[in-house]
């Protein structure tokens, strides 16, 4: 939905330009692909983060991509994890394309990075870390650590960040269907929210929450025990906004429609609308 000249710009000069921005983690790209194309036309993103691509870049489907109109950049492995991101064409090419940070010897593609028009996008896919205690909780903790120092980085170069994904961590109570179930267990323990807030701290904003205080809200429901009928899910999906862009922020929401096709993914879109 990239917007064009409004009353009172001059001729030939946006003035007013509306940009939707999302993230999905598809849980497969090769099973899902029907859905996400669906889904593009259907609620027309300018600028989409996917994660749990699982597909190594040879297998892309860039050209299905771009018949719906949107180019694409990629870091994907065989089997697991693997995110892309996807823009309109209107929005021009790909710019400061990043997939590996300094500090972080991590062969799985959980990280990407790209200036998509005057925006800069962050897509992540956070570790998911298994269990509280277990090696790669652990591993979980030092790569969120990696990550802030990566993005305190990226906001002194790119004021205009919006840092988006899977994150693997509930924020909050009000973001978990039962609280008192899960405790302090893995994507809720203390020392991730913790870890979260490290990254928040550095001036980035959750736009779910500047538009919607109430709990309820979720992102992910599991697969099992009628979970998503049920409502019993978490909201670990967010958008991060940099303070130069929150004052843009117009809209946020989860689109919970794609949770009921046939075959989705665990996972729904989140959007946020900037007014740039």
């Amino acid at each position: 939905m990239i917007g064009s000249a409004t009353r009172g710009a001059p001729p030939g000069i946006p003035y007013n330009i509306r940009m939707k921005i999302a993230s999905w983690n598809v849980n497969s790209l090769k099973v899902r692909l029907p859905q996400l194309t669906q889904w593009l036309a259907d609620a027309r993103p300018d600028v989409v983060a996917l994660q749990e691509t699982k597909l190594e870049d040879a297998k892309f489907p860039a050209t299905e991509l771009a018949a719906a109109g949107y180019r694409t950049v990629y870091s994907g492995q065989k089997t697991y994890n693997g995110v892309a991101i996807l823009a309109r064409e209107a929005l021009g090419e790909f710019a400061d394309v990043v997939t590996d940070i300094p500090g972080l010897d991590d062969p799985q593609r959980r990280i990407l990075a790209a200036t998509v028009g005057d925006v800069r996008v962050v897509d992540l896919y956070v570790v998911n870390g298994k269990a509280v205690g277990d090696e790669k909780y652990a591993y979980k903790l030092h790569w969120l650590e990696r990550v802030r120092e990566f993005l305190a980085r990226e906001i002194e170069r790119h004021p205009r960040l919006v840092v988006l994904g899977d994150f693997n961590i509930a924020p909050d109570d009000r973001d978990v269907h039962d609280p008192a179930a899960w405790g302090e267990d893995i994507l809720c323990s203390p020392p991730e929210r913790a870890a979260l807030k490290a990254i928040t701290d550095l001036g980035l904003a959750d736009s779910f929450r500047l538009f919607e205080a109430e709990g309820g809200h979720y992102s992910w429901w599991d697969y099992r025990q009628g979970a998503f009928r049920r409502n019993m899910g978490l909201r670990i999906d967010l958008i991060l906004l940099g303070e130069a862009l929150r004052p843009a922020a117009v809209a946020a929401a989860i689109d919970r429609e794609p949770r009921r096709w046939e075959r989705p993914s665990d996972h729904t879109p989140v959007t946020l609308e900037l007014d740039t």
